[in-house]
């Protein structure tokens, strides 16, 4: 069902470009200025389309351009390359919801990962070809399995209740999955996903033949190439015990957490954590001024959560070199893969998203809390710019209209629309030296992978933000509103 509006187009072209967005009209007091994409810039520099993206979808409003992804998954296959390396990557589907995702993955004959029965419905929908596709939901009902099974989609199994549930949807004909490794290796986080090596060994035992293992998958926490290496020794230890016992094993999956970085200054990354740290020390001799944070909350200082690194050195290419040059025993791991002829498989989110997305929200108000802090309303709720982590660490930006005239200067926290204290847009204070204005538009820079979506909720039955896809000098409509609304949603709120 196509319910795809008259695309949105742009002012018609000047003869000179458009200066790039004012980066000063909203900065922390400790910067964290975000990289922008060559599209970002355009986009933000131009007012009016922001304006008129926000009338006609409603605010927030989230821009879609699925064109760095190719890029970015070109530079991970390039480092497989590099090293000789069988390599694939597979698009983690619930990073992003747009069906442009989906299609902008297939076309560049990328694979997918699905969590979920309607994802797996979706990408088998848009003509992903289904040995493209690998079904990894934490929880998976029989219904899913029976649709990957009658797909020819690999099943990444968890544990051994799901695997019962599996074999009782084959009919008698093996069924094609992957192996959730948990991983034991000393110094490795546990993890709730998988199971040991030798606990799925005893269940294949007793399986009698009726699953085929062709890959073995495993998920850890955090960023560090090293831990990779580390378990990607464990891994393929396991991949030799299994062709020992019949298994024609094909491929081995890392699974996601490629690091990405969303600032390009390291300086202003380090000095946020230096000002955190020393706000923290003020805080304990009982200084009352300078706050950084809302209601001075730490941001996992203090070891009650953690936030997304959103500066890293190592990113994308040169950190799946780093992988691929690691040593196990006494080979390296490129060479590990090739000598067993097994393909390396990896499932990004956010790394490959990265640059295909951003939000635009509209203020609603400006008022002061009972004790004089100001706020900034936004006609948005906190579960529309958020992924799982403790909050999201960089600089938006205010979009004015050129020659609008300046307000007084505020330090402010952006506030959302649910009726509670904390709703909290981002925990920042955030600068603004020419004031807000009802008029104003605030953008929230590269928020494709995990932050549209992830968590979004209609809570107060407020609708879900629209998805817009920014394609052939307009903006359409994506088709995953349709499929979710049933029918257009009203323009506006």
């Amino acid at each position: 069902m196509n319910t795809t509006p008259t695309p949105t187009t742009p002012e018609a072209p000047t003869a000179t470009a458009p200066a790039p967005p004012d980066r000063s009209l909203c900065r922390g007091p400790q910067p964290l200025t975000a990289r922008l994409e060559p599209w970002m810039e355009e986009l933000l520099a131009d007012d009016g389309t922001c304006r008129r993206l926000l009338a006609e979808h409603g605010s927030p409003v989230n821009v879609i351009d699925t064109a760095p992804l190719v890029r970015n998954i070109g530079e991970l296959r390039a480092a497989a390359a590099a090293h000789g390396v069988d390599f694939e990557v597979y698009v983690a589907r619930k990073a992003n919801k747009a069906i442009a995702v989906v299609d902008a993955a297939r076309d560049a004959g990328a694979g997918i990962d699905v969590a979920s029965d309607d994802e797996l419905a979706q990408v088998l929908e848009r003509g992903v070809d289904p040995a493209k596709i690998i079904l990894t939901s934490a929880v998976k009902p029989p219904a899913t399995l029976r649709r990957a099974l009658d797909a020819g989609v690999v099943v990444s199994l968890d544990n051994l209740d799901e695997l019962d549930d599996l074999l009782a949807e084959t009919g008698g004909e093996p069924a094609d999955v992957a192996l959730r490794l948990a991983a034991q290796a000393p110094g490795i986080r546990p993890t709730r996903f998988g199971l040991p090596g030798d606990e799925w060994l005893e269940a294949l035992g007793a399986a009698g033949g009726r699953v085929r293992v062709s890959g073995v998958h495993f998920h850890l926490h955090g960023y560090a190439a090293g831990d990779r290496v580390t378990v990607l020794g464990e891994a393929l230890a396991f991949v030799d015990r299994l062709r020992e016992a019949g298994h024609d094993v094909r491929f081995v999956d890392i699974g996601g957490g490629i690091p990405m970085s969303y600032l390009d200054d390291r300086a202003e990354w380090d000095a946020f954590w230096a000002a955190m740290r020393a706000r923290r020390d003020d805080l304990r001799g009982g200084a009352a001024s300078g706050q950084l944070t809302w209601n001075d909350e730490p941001l996992g200082l203090d070891g009650s959560g953690v936030v997304y690194p959103f500066w890293q050195e190592s990113t994308r290419r040169g950190w799946l070199e780093s992988v691929l040059a690691g040593r196990i025993g006494g080979a390296g791991v490129a060479e590990a893969l090739r000598d067993r002829g097994l393909q390396l498989r990896c499932e990004p989110g956010r790394s490959v998203l990265d640059g295909c997305g951003l939000t635009l929200s509209s203020v609603a108000f400006r008022k002061n809390r009972a004790d004089g802090v100001p706020l900034v309303g936004l006609h948005m709720n906190r579960t529309q710019m958020r992924s799982t982590s403790l909050d999201v660490l960089m600089d938006p930006i205010l979009v004015r209209s050129p020659g609008a005239e300046a307000g007084p200067e505020v330090d402010a926290y952006l506030v959302g629309a649910y009726c509670i204290e904390d709703e909290l847009i981002l925990r920042r204070r955030l600068r603004f030296p020419a004031g807000v204005r009802r008029d104003d538009v605030v953008a929230f820079p590269n928020t494709a992978g995990y932050l549209m979506h992830i968590v979004e909720s209609a809570s107060h039955q407020i609708p879900l933000a629209a998805n817009v896809v920014r394609r052939g000098g307009g903006f359409e409509r994506d088709l995953i509103d349709g499929r979710q609304f049933g029918v257009q949603k009203e323009q506006g709120h």
